[in-house]
């Protein structure tokens, strides 16, 4: 992707959110590839910071699921809590197919790119709790916060439904 198309993307998502009268607020930053990348940015923004994981089901299901940064993802367990068949991490062709961005830049804020709703989306409990809720805007050199109300609003809008999962391990 060049910059133009990442630069085009993060247009269509900002004027997405005026056009609905989502407030967001983005900090450009050197682009991460990973959440121990982001540190010093999560540093800079309060809120929840957030890890995403775009997944294909051996059934050909595709999922994004997003998650506090420090929240632990078992793989092997995550099918039977969603009702998926065994999972695995999605090509990056795959990605770029169904959301438009390339790995480093998943992020929720890519469902606006899923016109056809091929992507389930589950969502962490504990980040719904945190308020801003953080993602790259399509691109991994910006990271944009919204209220976690403005994030439900963006998914409603959008016609996402997401399935919350607690992933706080059993006491």
């Amino acid at each position: 992707m060049t910059a133009d198309v990442i630069l085009a993307g993060a247009a269509k998502l900002f004027a997405f959110f005026d056009a609905n009268g989502i407030a967001h607020k983005t900090l450009a930053h050197p682009p991460t590839f990973t959440v121990a990348e982001g540190a010093q940015i999560k540093a800079r923004m309060p809120g929840g910071h957030t890890k995403n994981l775009f997944l294909k089901d051996a059934k050909g299901r595709f999922w994004l699921v997003c998650a506090l940064a420090q929240t632990v993802i078992d793989l092997k367990t995550l099918p039977r809590r969603i009702g998926s068949a065994r999972l695995s991490f999605a090509s990056a062709d795959a990605l770029y197919d169904h959301l438009g961005v390339r790995p480093g830049s998943v992020s929720a804020f890519a469902l606006l790119n899923d016109d056809a709703r091929r992507v389930s989306l589950v969502v962490d409990a504990a980040l719904l709790r945190e308020d801003p809720v953080n993602f790259h805007p399509l691109s991994n050199d910006a990271t944009t916060a919204v209220s976690v109300e403005d994030f439900i609003k963006f998914l409603t809008l959008l016609g996402v439904a997401p399935q919350i999962v607690d992933f706080a391990p059993a006491a």
